[in-house]
């Protein structure tokens, strides 16, 4: 298998076994989708903050950049570089700075698409 099958191969996996968990949380536990989608940012804060989700995500690359605990992980590593610049102030700012494009690019593209869909009402 060549390289590139490879890596869409570990892709697949990591981020079929992270959506795998989230429909098992749905089918098996009485947690809403709100808190399962907190639960993923939150576990990829911990985990990115005590450096285990890193690793994964080298290995795994849009497997496990892409889900919720992608961003989580992209949150604690931004804390982590800004408190190592600015000090204590990098703990409230480092979060924001690190999703800042991401989360703008989600805005636009929300708008755009709301602009030119028209919306149905629901029954």
């Amino acid at each position: 298998m060549n390289e590139t099958a490879m890596a869409f191969l570990k892709t697949f996996l990591v981020g079929g076994a992270l959506c795998l968990v989230g429909q098992l949380l749905i089918d098996l536990t009485r947690l809403t989708p709100a808190r399962i989608l907190t639960g993923y940012v939150v576990a990829g804060v911990i985990l990115g903050a005590v450096g285990l989700y890193q690793p994964l995500a080298d290995w795994a690359g849009a497997g496990a950049t892409v889900p919720l605990t992608g961003f989580g992980n992209l949150l604690a590593r931004g804390v982590r570089q800004a408190v190592a610049q600015r000090g204590l102030i990098g703990a409230f700012t480092g979060g924001f700075t690190s999703a800042a494009g991401g989360i703008c690019a989600a805005i636009f593209f929300g708008l755009v698409v709301a602009c030119l869909c028209k919306s149905k009402e629901k029954y």
